[in-house]
């Protein structure tokens, strides 16, 4: 389970996301990104963040480590921005921290080299979660002392908006011509490889079982907490032994959100820089 903490200062909303996350200070003396429930959308944003975070973190992939975060709404009376004091009065209970990373930038591909292993790992973890979240334009990823760290997964696991269809969401292809480190020539076959064998139902199981009930109660369809963990794992495992199989990197032509050819250009020669400059 996810170490619970409680929220005693809210510092600063966070408006790059819909979402308005915000940095908050906690009675362990740690500095979390916090996601509220109150937020537009929702709780399942929340339950995302939790399966895909610590799937990514059993995979040896960098996510800033979540916990549970205990907010008292009281917090939110000194703050004079309007709509903050709502999220924060609408959020009370349970809601959802990241360790915050002190001094970490957001992933430049003109600044920071990724090699094809990596950006395949990347891409195959993103196309097994469904993650259309990850473009060139909007990468949701950090560069911390020197390494790549993966960030908001709020918009994956699309299915579980709609149960009825997720079984058939298992089978659909990943169309990863618009992510950010396919320039790069992602190798996935390798990323398969090494990957897909760590996928078990057992693990599975134990990301799913992460999730505070709260944030699984009364979703239609279900008769218990437990059965709806079960159907998140039931996808996910029937994606992972086959999803690099409909991995497609294909530019569509005339696409508005297809990075312009020079950054193209230049992202498919930074993991040769980075090798030759190596001593």
């Amino acid at each position: 389970m996810l170490e619970e903490v409680v929220a005693t200062r809210y510092v600063t909303p966070l408006r790059e996301g819909g979402s308005l996350p915000g940095i908050v200070e906690a009675d362990d003396l740690g500095t979390y990104v916090m996601k509220f429930t109150g937020a537009g959308q929702g709780r399942k944003t929340l339950v995302a963040e939790v399966i895909c975070g610590r799937l990514a973190q059993r995979l040896r992939l960098r996510v800033p480590e979540l916990v549970q975060i205990e907010l008292d709404p009281v917090i939110g009376l000194g703050e004079p921005d309007q709509e903050v004091q709502e999220l924060l009065k609408a959020s009370g209970g349970l809601n959802l921290g990241m360790d915050y990373l002190p001094g970490s930038i957001g992933f430049d591909p003109l600044a920071y080299a990724v090699d094809p292993v990596e950006a395949g790992r990347v891409v195959w973890f993103d196309a097994l979660i469904n993650n259309v979240d990850r473009s060139w334009r909007n990468p949701n990823m950090l560069v911390w002392h020197g390494e790549l760290w993966l960030i908001d997964h709020g918009a994956t696991m699309i299915w579980h908006h709609n149960w009825p269809g997720a079984q058939g969401a298992a089978a659909k292809a990943y169309n990863a011509s618009d992510h950010a480190l396919a320039p790069v020539g992602p190798d996935i076959a390798a990323a398969a490889a090494a990957l897909a064998p760590l996928v078990t139902e057992e693990l599975l199981t134990e990301v799913a079982a992460d999730v505070p009930d709260e944030w699984l109660v009364d979703e239609p369809g279900f008769g218990s907490t437990d059965e709806l963990r079960r159907a998140y794992v039931e996808v996910l495992l029937a994606r992972a032994g086959t999803i690099h199989e409909r991995i497609s990197m294909e530019a569509v032509a005339k696409a508005p959100s297809q990075p312009p050819g020079w950054l193209a250009d230049r992202l498919a020669v930074r993991p040769r820089e980075k090798k030759s400059d190596s001593r």
